[in-house]
């Protein structure tokens, strides 16, 4: 991955001491600020002090602002990742109430609802959506603020915006497993010994579903957590994605890298837990 990343950003065109220097600079600063940012070294002894670098825990410098990377990435990335966990919860609330209800009222009014919003929550794009949350609950009903941060208001439409894509996924998987769990004899053997309905749903179907539901979750964390700048730049958040796409734009080398590969071990980091986690919500599933 840091070979890739590397790779990668210095393929985008342009050259990040004339963006940093500016369209009037003349050759000699150009070239002062390339030696200073080791610009003019080989790539292979670019790539070993990246490398270098990341094994001691120096992330570098910024191209653009000359400061450390670490203390700026650490706050944008706390952020973000408040925006995607909130994200996924009021998808995970939504999509799996609305799965469960569907999946129990199978063929009903409610099943037909519920699956027309989950099409419509799939169908929408984000920006889409987000755009329109603003338009109600801001501009017309004056409720919540349009953007920016510094309370729990300002969190909400950011997060409902991601949470409504998640939730339809999660509604149709939900109700998938459910009604696969709800067929199956252990099912139809509590309903015989007398208990109660809703016992049934929860305590003996809902666990033995949700192993599919909780790849879908740990999916839709990896998926936002990679994909919140387009939210942040809708309500104006200054989260990860904006500073990676600042970045992208003056070649910051530094940060871009050190975004992605923090988003990369997120990604394998979620991975892990979500396998742990069938073996904990399936006894019969053993690691050796």
């Amino acid at each position: 991955m840091t070979l890739l990343v590397f790779a990668i950003v210095r393929l985008i065109p342009g050259d990040p001491a004339r963006l940093l220097a500016g369209d009037f600079a003349t050759d000699q600063i150009v070239d002062e600020l390339r030696q200073r940012w080791r610009l003019n070294d080989p790539l292979p002894v670019q790539y070993a002090v990246y490398v270098g670098g990341v094994l001691r825990g120096d992330l570098g410098r910024s191209i653009t602002t000359s400061t450390p990377v670490r203390p700026e990435l650490v706050e944008r990335f706390l952020r973000t990742l408040e925006l995607a966990v909130a994200g996924v919860v009021l998808a995970a609330v939504i999509g799996g109430a609305a799965g469960i209800v569907s999946a129990v009222r199978r063929s009903s009014l409610t099943d037909y609802v519920a699956t027309a919003l989950a099409l419509t929550g799939i169908s929408t794009p984000i920006f889409w959506s987000g755009l329109l949350l603003i338009l109600l609950f801001s501009v017309r009903l004056e409720w919540l603020p349009a953007g920016g941060t510094g309370s729990l208001r300002h969190l909400v439409l950011p997060a409902l915006s991601l949470g409504l894509f998640g939730a339809g996924v999660l509604a149709r998987q939900t109700r998938s497993g459910m009604l696969e769990v709800l067929g199956q004899d252990f099912v139809r053997t509590a309903r015989a010994k007398g208990l109660a309905g809703r016992i049934v749903v929860y305590k003996h179907a809902l666990k033995n579903a949700l192993i599919p539901v909780v790849t879908i979750v740990g999916g839709q964390l990896g998926t936002l957590l990679a994909g919140t700048f387009v939210v942040e730049q809708i309500f104006a958040l200054p989260g990860m994605g904006r500073l990676t796409v600042e970045a992208i734009l003056y070649r910051d080398y530094p940060v871009v890298q050190t975004n992605v590969m923090l988003v990369a071990a997120t990604l394998v980091t979620l991975n892990l837990v979500v396998d742990l986690t069938y073996a904990w919500l399936d006894p019969r599933i053993r690691y050796q």
